[in-house]
C-alpha cells in the first residue's frame, strides 16, 4: 500500500498543476458548449500570453532563490512608453529601444542584487516606486499615443498584438517558443544546473566554484527581457503607453509561478509547470466569464482557489519530504 501511495504522490507531484488544468477543462465543458471550441481555446491562450511572457522570465529569478522581480510592472510600462516615444525613428529601432529600456532596469537590478547582495523584494519594490514616479514626470502624468496614420510606424505598432501567422497570434508563438527555450536551458544546460544549485543553497553554490553573482545578474536580465517584450505587446494591445499599464502583473506572475510548482525559496520546479500555472489562470478567468461573474466576484473566487492550490502544493511537497520552510 505504501508503495502505491508513493507512486501516486509522485504522479501528483509531477503533474499536479495539469490535473487542475484538466479539472477546469472538464468543468468548462459542462458550463458551456462553446467552451471547448478552437476559437475559445485560442482566446484563452491569447488572454494569458502577456502573463506567460512575464512569468517565463521571472521564473529564473524565483528558481534562483531570489523570490520575485517586483519591478516588472515598471518594466512593462517603461518599455511600452519608450517604444511609442521613439516610433519617429522607425518601427524596428523603436522596438529595439523599448526592449533595451526595459533591460536597463534589469541590469540595475542584477548589479544591485547579484553583486551588491541587496534584498530582492525590498530592492525591486523600491525600483518599482521610483520608476512609476519617473515615468509620471517624463510624460507629464499623461497617456501617450502612437501616430495612427496609415503606413506610419505607429499604425504598424498598434497592429503588433493582433498579427497572426498561419492563424496563430505572433505573441502566442513567441510565448511558446520562449517557454521551450527556457525549459531546455533550465533542464539541459550547465547554466540551468547552476541556477538550481544557487536556488537550493547560495553558499554551497558559491563555495562550489559557481559564479553566483554573474548567474543572479543573468536571471534578473532575463526577467527584464521578457517583461520588456510583454510591455511592447501590452502597449500595442491598448494602443497607448502609460505608467500604469503593468499594474498587477507582479502578483499575477508570482501566483502563476507558485501554483506552477516553482518554490519561492528556489531550486525546485520546472518551466512546464509554470506554463501550466499560466494556462490554469486563463482557464479559470474564462470559466468565470462564462458564468457571468462580476469582476469583484472573479477576484474573490480566484484568490480562494489559488490559496487552495498553493496549500495543496505545500502539503504535497511535505509528504514527498521537501518542506520549504
Amino acid at each position: 500500500m505504501s508503495g502505491a501511495n508513493s507512486r501516486l504522490n509522485l504522479i501528483v507531484d509531477k503533474a499536479g498543476i495539469y490535473l487542475v488544468t484538466l479539472l477546469f477543462l472538464i468543468l468548462g465543458i459542462f458550463i458551456s458548449p462553446n467552451f471547448l471550441t478552437g476559437q475559445n481555446i485560442m482566446n484563452i491562450v491569447l488572454g494569458v500570453s502577456i502573463l506567460g511572457l512575464v512569468a517565463a522570465g521571472m521564473s529564473f529569478v524565483t528558481y534562483s532563490g531570489h523570490f520575485a522581480d517586483l519591478s516588472v510592472p515598471a518594466i512593462i510600462a517603461f518599455s511600452g512608453n519608450i517604444a511609442i516615444t521613439t516610433l519617429r525613428f522607425g518601427i524596428v529601432p523603436a522596438l529595439i529601444l523599448g526592449i533595451a529600456a526595459g533591460m536597463l532596469i534589469g541590469v540595475v537590478n542584477g548589479i544591485v542584487i547579484g553583486y551588491l547582495r541587496a534584498h530582492p523584494i525590498l530592492w525591486t519594490i523600491s525600483v518599482q516606486v521610483l520608476m512609476e514616479g519617473l515615468q509620471r514626470f517624463m510624460w507629464g502624468n499623461q497617456q501617450i499615443y502612437p501616430n495612427r496614420e496609415p503606413g506610419s510606424p505607429g499604425s504598424i505598432f498598434i497592429q503588433l498584438f493582433g498579427i497572426k501567422v498561419i492563424g496563430i497570434p505572433v505573441i502566442v508563438m513567441i510565448m511558446l517558443l520562449l517557454f521551450l527555450i527556457f525549459d531546455f536551458i533550465l533542464r539541459r544546460t550547465s547554466f540551468g544546473m547552476q541556477i538550481r544549485l544557487i536556488g537550493s543553497s547560495y553558499d554551497v553554490a558559491k563555495y562550489s566554484g559557481v559564479n553566483t553573482k554573474k548567474i543572479v545578474f543573468s536571471c534578473f536580465l532575463i526577467s527584464s527581457f521578457t517583461s520588456a517584450i510583454a510591455g511592447i505587446f501590452m502597449s500595442s494591445m491598448n494602443q497607448l503607453g502609460a505608467f500604469y499599464l503593468g499594474e498587477g502583473y507582479d502578483f499575477r506572475t508570482v501566483t502563476a509561478i507558485v501554483i506552477g510548482g516553482i518554490a519561492l525559496t528556489g531550486g525546485r520546479g520546472s518551466m512546464a509547470g509554470v506554463f501550466g500555472g499560466v494556462l490554469t489562470m486563463g482557464l479559470l478567468v474564462n470559466i468565470l466569464t462564462f458564468l457571468s461573474m462580476k469582476f469583484y466576484q472573479q477576484i474573490i473566487i480566484t484568490g480562494l482557489i489559488f490559496i487552495a492550490v498553493v496549500w495543496f502544493n505545500t502539503w504535497q511537497a511535505r509528504k514527498m519530504g521537501r518542506d520549504d520552510e
